[in-house]
């Protein structure tokens, strides 16, 4: 749509264009309706802004701001440099907790098997010789019968209780406990922090660029941060935006946000370049992200699979000690 606008074409031959090369789907139908907005008089932005599902608040916006001030083509390249960004930091997150999830599920499987299969194999054989077993081997044998004889009770527990913390973290109370739980967690809590900071300063940033106020700007960005803590904290700073305090002054009062970004936001505020200290901020705490990621994974990595080995070795030691006495025994 960009280049269709940016070769001058009308707004309705754009739509038109795009009609034509879409496949058949929910997106067609959306598209054929704003055509029909539009060509009934509607501007571009109010006809996108029917369909909040399909298209997000700051894309709308952002074509407000491009009708409003005549650069739609620009301040579109700058929505999309933007996606792009988002994207590509979502990614390398994404990316970077696969494996880690990966083993830790491999982990799980394969200590179940140990315990609910294995070891009562072993736990018969030892039954039928009679024999007395080091303590090591006893413990194990009692933690795997504890979990076979409570099978049909700590399961169903299990499930029951997942399912209602579910339920408890989809209320606006329950929510509210588990985003101010992700930030407090070690090592990840601070991940999350600048995680958020870096799409909020990127999103204030583009939207300050494409001509939208201040406050406005603020309560769009607000949203990307994906925890309600945080977004609360945000509220209260844009009220005070509201009555007159300054920007970095406003954000200080969060306590979310190191000293390091609100004197880049103090100085932009100051020296009239606030969007490109906003994108600065953005740029170093994305390349924070970036190197905690890669810190997280060269520590997680070697580390898991150091506690499974260990754990693996740990059990079947447990059950072979007592074959290791027998052999000697006999010899």
């Amino acid at each position: 749509m960009q280049v269709l606008i940016r070769s001058g074409l009308p707004i309705l031959q754009v739509l038109d264009t795009l009609v034509d090369r879409m496949e058949a789907g929910g997106l067609l139908n959306t598209l054929q309706d704003i055509r029909a907005d539009v060509k009934g008089g509607s501007s571009l932005s109010d006809a996108f802004g029917r369909f909040p599902k399909m298209f997000p608040q700051l894309y709308v916006a952002s074509l407000r701001a491009g009708e409003q001030s005549g650069d739609l083509p620009i301040t579109l390249a700058r929505y999309i440099e933007y996606q792009k960004r988002v994207e590509a930091i979502k990614a390398k997150v994404r990316s970077a907790t696969f494996y880690p999830a990966l083993l830790a599920v491999a982990v799980a499987v394969v200590l179940g098997f140990l315990m609910l299969y294995v070891i009562p194999t072993f736990t018969q054989v030892y039954a039928d010789a009679n024999m007395q077993l080091p303590l090591l081997t006893r413990m194990v044998i009692a933690l795997a019968d504890g979990l076979v004889a409570w099978l049909p009770v700590w399961v169903p527990t299990l499930l029951v209780g997942l399912f209602l913390l579910r339920i408890y973290a989809r209320t606006d109370g329950g929510a509210f406990m588990v985003d101010r739980v992700k930030l407090r967690l070690p090592f990840f809590g601070v991940l999350l922090n600048e995680y958020a900071l870096s799409t909020f300063c990127r999103t204030f940033s583009i939207t300050l660029a494409s001509g939208i106020p201040v406050v406005q700007a603020m309560q769009m960005s607000r949203g990307t941060l994906n925890n309600r803590v945080q977004e609360k904290r945000l509220a209260d700073a844009v009220k005070r935006i509201e009555e007159g305090a300054r920007i970095s002054e406003a954000l200080e009062q969060t306590g979310d946000f190191p000293i390091i970004a609100l004197r880049m936001i103090g100085v932009g505020e100051s020296s009239g370049s606030l969007i490109d200290m906003l994108t600065d901020v953005s740029d170093y705490y994305e390349d924070e992200v970036e190197r905690r990621l890669d810190r997280l994974t060269t520590m997680v990595e070697p580390l898991m699979m150091m506690t499974m080995g260990l754990l693996i070795a740990g059990i079947v030691v447990a059950m072979y000690i007592p074959i290791f006495q027998m052999a000697g025994t006999v010899g």
